[in-house]
């Protein structure tokens, strides 16, 4: 038996506060929302009870951020892709922001489990003043637990329609894409973080926020990372990475959502509570 779950939010503005009202079915829902930072940000914790997703299985999670609200979701573990003998397993995400709207969309990693048959699709669409900042974080198996990504195939789409698209589809079949340094040579772990305008960035803003992505990623001097930022289009700032194993590339992440946070918004690094749990 397959699940189908839907979750849809929507963060308003309402007296220089951002409330948070959300609609669901199945097993997906927020588990709490919280303003660590005072009333005009809402942060929200989606949580999926069952863990996963097996064959036939859709994570269907729609957010709208209002004019002037400002939004930050995470969850409290990995979505993990189990094993399937036949049906595909799909999470599809649906952003859509308002004039003058802030969205931080930092899930944790997605995991690829041996055999999985998977695809994650996030769509983003926003307005004029409008601004976000997300990650999208994949692991391929298990390597502490000797589960090699030997099997399966995860198909990964990234879009803001007419500005932006990424679109992979990595089969571990396929040992070249897995193993050839013009692939992902051996490693493991890949993502990719971004910030995306409603309207082209300032060419001396753009630049600035490139420089302190780039200073970032010099300060994470750890080996294991190989990590890039470059601006693919005039809305949009992307830093990508790979890695052996998940825990130093979303290190880094963190590292460079706070920079950004603080240089494109003024904001201090307030992290979600779910990180430290």
């Amino acid at each position: 038996m397959s699940w189908h779950a839907r979750l849809s939010l929507d963060l308003r503005s309402e007296h220089q506060k951002t409330t948070a009202r959300f609609e669901h079915d199945g097993p997906l829902r927020i588990l709490k929302s919280l303003y660590p930072e005072g009333p005009a940000i809402c942060h929200n914790v989606i949580v999926h009870p069952p863990g996963g997703l097996v064959g036939g299985d859709l994570l269907d999670v729609r957010v709208r951020a209002g004019a002037g609200a400002h939004g930050l979701i995470s969850t409290p573990g990995a979505t993990r892709f189990y094993r399937t003998d036949g049906p595909v397993a799909a999470q599809q995400v649906e952003l859509t922001l308002d004039a003058g709207a802030r969205l931080e969309w930092l899930p944790l990693e997605t995991i690829a489990y041996p055999g999985c048959l998977a695809q994650n699709t996030l769509r983003a669409t926003l307005a004029e003043g409008a601004e976000l900042i997300g990650w999208d974080v994949s692991a391929l198996g298990l390597p502490t637990a000797g589960q090699a990504f030997d099997r399966g195939s995860l198909t990964q789409h990234l879009e803001i329609p007419g500005v932006w698209l990424e679109r992979s589809r990595i089969d571990a079949a396929d040992t070249r894409l897995l193993g050839s340094p013009l692939g992902l040579g051996g490693q493991r772990c890949l993502g990719t973080l971004w910030l995306a305008s409603g309207v082209a960035l300032a060419r001396e803003r753009r630049e600035r926020l490139l420089d302190t992505v780039r200073a970032c990623i010099d300060r994470n001097t750890l080996t294991s990372v190989q990590a890039g930022a470059t601006c693919p289009h005039p809305q949009v700032l992307v830093l990508r990475a790979v890695a052996p194993l998940v825990e130093p590339l979303m290190a880094l992440f963190q590292s460079a959502w706070a920079v950004l946070r603080t240089e494109a918004w003024d904001l201090p690094n307030t992290a979600p509570r779910i990180w430290k749990v």
